[in-house]
């Protein structure tokens, strides 16, 4: 997701401080997804196979937060046992930034004959202007391209960028590119192994808060599993 064309530039727009610094970014996913056969031997649904993206996401615009909290409930359309079906986040930073990350799969009974919502949406708000964003993956075709606009203090209108290309399949050869640059170079890639210990950390983080029902730092979950050193 980090390769997402609109998500990219949420990211530029922060780096060369655009929209000021972030005061509170959303992720809104309301989506029907294809489950892996994995999944059921699993008992996971939402959490690690979905929200591990927005998390990721997140970590990707801002760093990693002090705190999670995510509460959780079953899908009431999926059938193998569950408890991560729809799963909603807020992701407190140091910093005062607050990100809260909603993840529907349910969307109302779009499969059983009602009209659907479908779309993910993402939006950063500055202190010097805002950026929204739509991922165009779940849209028909995968090949939809994403989107974004943004404006700043003194614009007349929202500046909308196009883009032909699309996450399925382009952005894949941002990942792919890096991993082959890294290997012919000796140099370590942009997504790299060790951040991704991040992401899971605070995947994990996510899991515990919904069994303890508290706040979660993900370095409480490093402190007990700390990477090993290679």
């Amino acid at each position: 997701m980090r390769y997402d064309h609109s998500v990219r530039a949420g990211k530029r727009l922060l780096e060369n401080g655009v929209i000021g610094a972030p005061v509170f970014a959303t992720i809104d996913m309301r989506s029907v997804p294809h489950w892996q056969p994995w999944q059921e031997e699993f008992g996971s649904a939402t959490l690690r196979v979905m929200s591990i993206h927005h998390l990721d996401c997140m970590r990707y615009w801002f760093g990693d937060p002090a705190y999670i909290y995510c509460s959780t409930r079953p899908d009431p359309r999926t059938r193998f046992s569950h408890t991560d079906g729809i799963c909603s986040f807020v992701l407190e930073f140091a910093n005062g930034l607050r990100g809260v990350v909603v993840d529907d799969v349910w969307t109302g009974p779009v499969r059983e004959g009602c009209p659907g919502d479908i779309g993910i949406e993402w939006r950063i708000e500055g202190l010097n202007g805002l950026a929204i964003g739509d991922i165009g993956w779940c849209k028909n075709p995968y090949t939809t391209p994403s989107t974004i606009r943004y404006a700043a203090k003194g614009d007349a209108t929202f500046h909308q960028p196009v883009w032909t290309e699309s996450w399925f399949p382009d952005a894949f050869a941002g990942t792919m590119g890096q991993l082959l640059i890294a290997l012919e170079t000796g140099h370590p890639p942009a997504i790299a192994g060790r951040d991704n210990l991040g992401t899971m950390a605070l995947v994990e983080a996510a899991a515990l808060s919904v069994v303890e029902h508290r706040p979660v730092t993900p370095h409480e979950i490093i402190s007990r599993n700390p990477p090993k050193k290679p």
